[in-house]
């Protein structure tokens, strides 16, 4: 966790405990600094990965390494909020769309150097013409990726080949924090991995997100579900319910 803003712990997890505006300062900071870090955004999806009783896989404890190498850990969950207000935990919520939002709107990528990896084709054209001061390069991987070891050796090449200030990773969990961990432990990257999911999506249109009273009521889960069935079902109504074991489970150290 960054020595710059406070957090609180729950189910193991060490949440950012501050307001957007600090927030994104924190990320101009850290953006400036030598080196890579990692900024992952926790939901009931993650959380169920990581402190699931099922014997984890490969994938599962590389998704762990890199929550667990993790300089920043946002809350991007009211229903986790929810449960950590039942154990007497208040969470800040600081979902992945919200600060994505936020960055590009209030200038803060404005004349950096930004990556992204993943999203469509003419993603960077939309966004030049909706933030004309923000310059993004683009690389996309194959689908598959996080099985195809030529294809992350690309990611790696491509992003060693500038100091960048942001990246951008926009291929979905776990493959965003696994590949970003991998990146990062080369140590010949610079910049801010923020996983961000299909926040981008969302900004531009791409997607729907929920309207603002499902979000504040916890229900953009439903709304998800509803708008993507087929994608979303397993998610939601046999993975998510496993979150009230775990936080039943659970006990401050």
């Amino acid at each position: 966790m960054s020595a710059e803003l406070p957090s609180m712990n729950f189910l193991g997890l060490d949440f950012v405990e501050a307001p957007h505006e600090q927030l994104a300062a924190e990320l101009d900071r850290l953006s400036r600094c030598s080196g890579m870090s990692l900024v992952v955004t926790p939901n009931v999806e993650h959380v169920v990965m990581l402190r699931g009783k099922r014997q984890p896989g490969h994938v599962e404890q590389r998704f762990s390494r890199a929550y667990g190498a993790a300089s920043l850990r946002l809350c991007d969950s009211r229903v986790l909020r929810g449960l950590a207000w039942v154990k007497g935990i208040k969470l800040t919520v600081l979902t992945g769309s919200d600060v994505t939002a936020l960055l590009f709107e209030q200038g803060w990528l404005d004349n950096r150097k930004v990556a992204l990896i993943g999203g469509d084709a003419n993603m960077p054209r939309d966004l030049k013409a909706r933030f004309p001061s923000v310059d993004v390069v683009q690389h996309i991987p194959p689908m598959g990726v996080l099985d195809n070891e030529p294809a992350i050796e690309r990611i790696e090449e491509f992003l060693k080949s500038e100091q960048w200030e942001y990246i951008l990773f926009a291929i979905g969990a776990p493959r965003s924090e696994i590949i970003a961990h991998r990146v990062m432990a080369t140590g010949s990257v610079t910049g801010v991995a923020f996983c961000l999911g299909a926040s981008i999506e969302f900004m531009l249109g791409r997607k729907r997100r929920a309207p603002r009273w499902m979000q504040l009521a916890g229900l953009e889960w439903v709304f998800r579900l509803l708008t993507e069935p087929r994608r979303l079902w397993r998610r939601y109504l046999i993975e998510g319910p496993k979150i009230i074991s775990i936080m039943r489970a659970w006990r401050p150290s």
